[in-house]
């Protein structure tokens, strides 16, 4: 298990040493800001239909743009497992009948890897870069990151610790795989929300999560929401967790962030073999325990 702990703004805890890591659908909290980016600077608001399409880009990042996800294949399960190269986009979406809508934009949710492919579209055509180059100048570069990158061929992932999986093609993450060390995703959560990278407006709309019912079994969530690009809602705990939880073949990630009081923190924890809920209950005891500590002193 790979740990790393913020508080306020300071690196406090990181494993050694500081290998990459994938950082599956966190990834989709970084495409979020990036996108929220283009939004400060005026180049499409957050309630504006994207081109061609029927919904907005708010409806895109919060999962309610009625959108499929290719995680319902069975056969994308399959070739996964199998260790085969990825689909193209375009037969992904054929397989998918990823153009056709399964409800009205804005009349429900359903959590969707497409819509986050779609953001990453949206950057580059809004940017004029290409995806990799729009996340380092908008975000990583602003917010002091290093060693963080995309991963797109399995020699990129050849010094990064998966976890159990031999051999995954990272095409397969259709909206892109950063990968990075644990720190480095602890330090962007924590620096999205105390830099100045966004106007406070945006990331209170970023924090505005969709309900999405109540506890979910294994999970430490009492009413757990999706917001823009994060997921947040309260804990039995008390805090209120803002962050994202990723998972692909052998490992898991959550990067979250809690505030108690004038003190903040935020965990990220990586580890091989282990369930959603396992990662995300050890981040929220840490963010607990650290934010008990600083409320004692």
């Amino acid at each position: 298990m790979f740990t790393s702990l913020v508080s306020n703004g300071l690196l406090v805890t990181s494993s050694h040493p500081e290998r990459s890591v994938p950082w599956w659908s966190f990834t989709k909290t970084v495409l979020a800001a990036t996108a929220l980016t283009l939004v400060r600077d005026g180049l499409i608001g957050l309630d504006d239909l994207l081109p061609d399409q029927p919904f907005t880009l708010r409806q895109l990042l919060r999962h309610e743009a009625g959108l499929a996800d290719y995680g319902e294949l069975g056969d994308y399960h399959a070739a996964v497992a199998n260790g085969e190269s990825a689909w193209s986009a375009h037969e992904m979406m054929e397989r998918l009948d990823g153009a056709r809508l399964r409800y009205s934009p804005g009349t429900g949710w359903r959590y969707s890897n497409v819509g986050y492919m779609l953001v990453g579209r949206l950057i580059e055509r809004l940017t004029g870069l290409t995806l990799d180059d729009a996340v380092a100048q908008k975000v990583l570069i602003p917010l002091g990151l290093s060693n963080v990158r995309f991963a797109k061929t399995q020699a990129d992932l050849q010094p990064v610790h998966m976890g159990l999986t031999a051999a995954y093609d990272p095409a397969w993450v259709f909206h892109g795989l950063l990968i990075g060390p644990v720190s480095q995703a602890a330090l962007l959560l924590d620096r999205l929300f105390t830099h100045d990278l966004l106007p406070n407006d945006l990331l209170q709309q970023m924090q505005t999560p969709r309900k999405l019912g109540g506890p979910i079994p294994g999970r430490p969530w009492v009413t757990p929401g999706y917001g823009l690009g994060l997921m947040q809602g309260p804990i039995a705990s008390g805090l209120m967790l803002s962050g994202h939880t990723g998972g692909g073949p052998g490992s898991v990630i959550a990067v979250n962030r809690a505030c108690e009081g004038d003190a903040s923190a935020c965990c990220a924890v990586f580890e091989a073999g282990a369930s959603e809920g396992t990662v995300e209950h050890r981040v929220a005891e840490i963010l607990s325990e650290i934010l008990q500590q600083a409320d004692h002193r």
